[in-house]
């Protein structure tokens, strides 16, 4: 279990992650293989591409547009950890969406004074739970205080890995002598699923439209048979992609604007949450009922999931509320790399959803 950090600064992140090598599959075997069945999206991996000049030009535009605003939301959530948490703070992310996050909420909270916080970025998976020998290592390789943990991630929207911590926290109470916190703690939560939230809009949260360049070069977890029984789960890390890295430069992008903000409380409104939660079951209910899709994990809603669709899936359509909308813009741009079918759609309560294409 040899530690790594990928890209980022010791200090800012430590992935609990076995860096591996791993044949690569392109994107439409990658998605028979899942859809019918025979391989569990863990199992598999598809190449990265770095960004082209004109997509990496809108990720530092969204940068230069959002870093304030992160900025305040990411000291929202630090000032709320360090509130409710006398003891050491160790921020759990979880990766990758998560990563940047952590990061930047390591920053903020040693920023504010508490010098103890510490980031660990490891990894959670649909329908197979978190990786339990991480859990084990920050808690008693490192001896971290359990009451300190707190889970965080980039987003949410339907609800699908904050049910699945839930789940998988669960038992992990159930079973070990550590009590920990089940509470999921996000940037943005448009779906009214998560815990604690610094805001509810959904919006381009920038790192949210890359993916290993601005995540310590590593890719999403992997769980597939060369991970054994006391490894963590593991991971690809795209040293080839260095001279394109973004990692500690957005880090330093927004931890730079944390001096001047003055953050808002965070949300823990029920009524406002379940209000957020109604509306996306309701959108969600709609999208199927019109577009007649039977599996649940065809709908990526909100802008941050509709971009994972078409940077690493096989999409079907991408629906638009407003296309002129800066933080749909690279979107665009890569619906028309695609090919993929736009459709505007001006009374979605998000800015944008995309389709996966059914294959069956």
């Amino acid at each position: 279990m040899r530690l790594f950090t990928g890209s980022y600064r010791a200090e800012d992140t430590v992935f609990l992650l076995k860096p591996m090598d791993m044949e690569m599959v392109d994107v439409a075997a990658k998605e028979r293989l899942i859809q019918s069945g025979q391989r569990h999206y863990s199992e598999l991996l598809t190449l990265e591409q770095v960004p082209n000049p004109r997509y990496l030009a809108l990720f530092e535009a969204l940068t230069a547009r959002y870093a304030r605003r992160l900025a305040a939301e990411i000291m929202a959530l630090a000032r709320y950890l360090a509130e409710t948490r006398s003891r050491q703070i160790t921020v759990v992310s979880l990766a990758r969406a998560g990563t940047p996050i952590g990061a930047l909420l390591a920053r903020a909270l040693q920023q504010r004074g508490r010098a103890d916080a510490r980031h660990y970025s490891i990894s959670i998976i649909r329908d197979r739970g978190i990786d339990e020998n991480a859990l084990g290592f920050i808690l008693r390789r490192d001896e971290r205080e359990p009451a300190g943990l707190a889970f965080v991630d980039g987003w949410t929207a339907k609800g699908v890995i904050a049910a699945e911590l839930r789940r998988a926290l669960k038992h992990w109470n159930a079973r070990q002598p550590e009590r920990l916190d089940e509470t999921l703690h996000v940037v943005s939560d448009i779906g009214g699923v998560a815990d604690v939230a610094a805001t509810y809009d959904d919006y381009a949260i920038p790192s949210g439209i890359l993916n290993a360049t601005v995540s310590g070069l590593t890719s999403r977890s992997i769980l597939n048979s060369a991970i054994g029984p006391r490894d963590f789960h593991g991971c690809v890390f795209y040293a080839d992609f260095a001279p394109h890295d973004r990692t500690t430069w957005f880090l330093d992008q927004v931890a730079g604007q944390f001096a001047s903000v003055a953050p808002e409380p965070v949300r823990r409104d029920s009524g406002e949450r379940r209000e957020r939660r109604r509306s996306m079951r309701a959108f969600l209910d709609r999208l199927h009922a019109r577009y007649r899709i039977g599996d649940r994990n065809f709908i990526k809603p909100g802008v941050a999931e509709a971009t994972r669709v078409l940077l690493r899936r096989l999409p079907d359509l991408l629906l638009l509320r407003d296309p002129v909308e800066p933080d749909v813009e690279h979107l665009c741009v890569l619906a028309e790399e695609k090919r993929v079918p736009v459709l505007v759609d001006p009374t979605m309560p998000i800015q944008a959803t995309a389709l996966i294409k059914d294959l069956s």
